[in-house]
């Protein structure tokens, strides 16, 4: 099998397994923004900012020194190497664990006071802490699934991790009260506390089956703790760095916003808004972009290694191409179903309003996720690090000065300024590297022009359904249709762009 259709394969299984898992996770989402209020809401998201600079510390850069180290020796077929290296990766990934819950269950009780203005228990931490040595080590044998191009294998740790995360939250919330903001948290972190462990076991289980396969040949088998903290160490400094800001960038966001007059409870339930209603939904379809960031990694590595630069360049243009078109057509959805989107969903119109302002993101969200799986690739991650960093230190200085003076809507300038400038720098880093071809007329004009001719066709349409879903998905099913037939009339979409 040629490794484009492998890679393309790859990615088909991982882009329905993304779909149904992401839709099963906007699903949970709807779920517990019904079942908690808008303050509670913004006290999870801060919760969960703690929790993911936990998560940091306890696996930054061991899913990438896992991929590399392992992708370089199937490449070589030295499977009794590839299990070596596996086996020093778990060890590195379970002190880091090991370190980092420590850490959080040490410090609760100071983040509990002073930054959630003790609204929470710090036990809801101690329980949380749990989990980081099972997450540390399940970061590590995903790498190696990346690694070898088991999709499937990736695409099913998911599925039970979520599956049995979710199940767990709805009989906790049926336990507890969802009404009392500590027992509703709690609720949550149970949930996802358990669903990482089982999503560990079932890792394992899958990696145990695995080796099994595999014939190891006796070879020289060299140390690999110095290429896994050559790939590693440097990621997971800088990640340290970059998530200890997102951390307080998350965390300052409430406190500036009650600076400009609004109450701590306004505060929360605005920032509950935002993060937990509105960026889910924006964010949603990228789960199509994602399912392949990861796969570019190994395959890019392979590219660069054997310095096919000329192929390189030429899969940096498709792959852009494919990017602009999918989003700015998700822009066009976005903006023009904005009230139906809410409806449906939340059961509101209120929250239609920031979809509408912030759906240009997703043109900067979606190729900046790109660009920085295409830079790791490429041995660039510590470039891709140092444009997040210098990210956060713009966004926090903007939230420090703008918030206090233009409230929420401050809130969505800085957003605005922090994804436009990581991605600039980050498209220009690659093009600096790699000299690829920008073509502005096919990956940015055609497709605007098509989604405004789509929006404004699609409007004319009398649909007289009365059911606001069915509504709604017919309406987005012809504008994608009328959109995509646009780009084939205006020959932004040739034969050869199909070409595998």
């Amino acid at each position: 099998m040629r490794k484009a259709k492998k890679f393309l394969i790859n990615t088909i299984i991982l882009t329905i397994s993304s779909s149904i898992l992401g839709f099963i996770s906007v699903s949970f989402n709807v779920y517990i923004s019904n079942a908690i209020s808008n303050e509670t809401l913004g006290i999870y998201q801060l919760i969960m900012s703690v929790y993911m600079f936990s998560i940091t510390l306890a696996t930054s850069g061991i899913n990438l020194a896992s991929t590399r180290i392992i992708s370089e020796e199937f490449a070589k077929k030295n499977y009794s190497g590839s299990k070596k290296a596996l086996k020093q990766c778990i060890i590195y990934s379970l002190i880091l664990g090991l370190i980092s819950a420590t850490f959080l269950f040490i410090f609760a009780p100071t983040v509990s006071k002073f930054l959630l203005h003790n609204k929470i228990n710090p036990y809801i931490f101690y329980i949380a802490s749990v989990s980081l040595p099972f997450i540390s080590i399940s970061s590590s044998l995903n790498g190696y699934f990346t690694a070898i191009r088991k999709a499937s294998k990736t695409a099913t740790i998911r599925f039970v991790e979520q599956i049995i995360t979710i199940i767990c939250t709805v009989c906790f919330f049926n336990v507890f009260s969802t009404n009392n903001i500590n027992y509703a948290c709690l609720s949550l972190i149970l949930g996802t506390t358990i669903g990482d462990i089982f999503s560990f076991i079932f890792s394992y289980y899958l990696y145990y089956i695995e080796q099994k396969k595999i014939i190891s040949e006796k070879k020289n088998i060299e140390n690999y703790n110095k290429k896994i903290f050559h790939i590693a160490v440097p990621v997971a400094l800088t990640s340290y760095i970059r998530s200890g800001l997102s951390t307080i960038k998350q965390m300052l966001i409430p406190m500036r916003l009650e600076l400009s007059g609004m109450t701590c409870k306004d505060a929360l339930s605005k920032y509950g808004i935002i993060n937990g209603m509105v960026m889910p939904i924006i964010l949603f379809p990228s789960i199509l972009i994602n399912s392949s960031c990861s796969l570019l990694v190994p395959e890019f590595s392979d590219l660069n290694t054997k310095k096919y630069f000329k192929r390189i360049n030429t899969q940096i243009t498709r792959i852009f191409k494919i990017t602009c078109i999918f989003s700015i057509c998700i822009i066009g959805i976005l903006f023009s179903f904005a009230d139906s989107l809410t409806l449906a969903i939340y059961n509101t119109p209120n929250i239609s309003m920031f979809i509408k302002i912030l759906s240009p993101l997703a043109l900067l969200i979606y190729l900046d996720n790109i660009v920085d799986s295409i830079l790791k690739g490429l041995d660039m991650q510590l470039a891709v690090m140092g444009v997040n960093i210098l990210d956060l230190f713009v966004s926090i200085s903007f939230i420090y000065f703008f918030l206090p003076i233009y409230g929420v809507f401050g809130y969505v300038l800085v957003i605005f300024i922090s994804e436009l400038l990581n991605t600039s720098i980050s498209i220009f880093r690659l093009k600096r590297s790699t000299k690829f071809k920008f073509d502005f007329t096919n990956w940015f004009i055609k497709p605007l022009f098509s989604t405004i001719f789509s929006s404004f066709l699609v409007n004319l349409f009398p649909i007289g359904f009365k059911n606001i879903l069915l509504k709604l998905v017919f309406q987005i099913i012809l504008f994608v249709i009328i959109y995509i037939l646009c780009l084939i009339a205006t020959n932004c979409i040739r034969t050869q762009d199909l070409k595998i």
